[in-house]
């Protein structure tokens, strides 16, 4: 599951839980590249299925980030570039 894109979806189309998300993760995936969707969670006051419910929008989208599931253990693990 992963997802290349461009700037071209306008993040309108995000809800703001989604919009929130893609932002966090343009910030910080240039210091990171895996971000645990708890930790995603617990920096925006949401909870971990809330980031995970949410980020297949993100996924399917055309944004500048790449997004792919990466593993499960603790957790799912979520591998992005910018």
């Amino acid at each position: 599951m992963s997802a290349t894109a461009s700037n071209a979806a306008p993040t309108t189309d995000l809800s703001e839980k989604q919009r929130n998300i893609l932002q966090y993760l343009r910030t910080n995936a240039p210091e990171q590249t895996y971000f645990k969707s708890r930790l995603i969670a617990q920096e925006l006051g949401l909870s971990a299925k809330e980031v995970g419910a949410n980020m297949r929008a993100i996924i399917d989208g055309e944004f500048d980030v790449t997004i792919e599931k990466w593993g499960y253990s603790s957790g799912t693990t979520w591998k992005v570039t910018v």
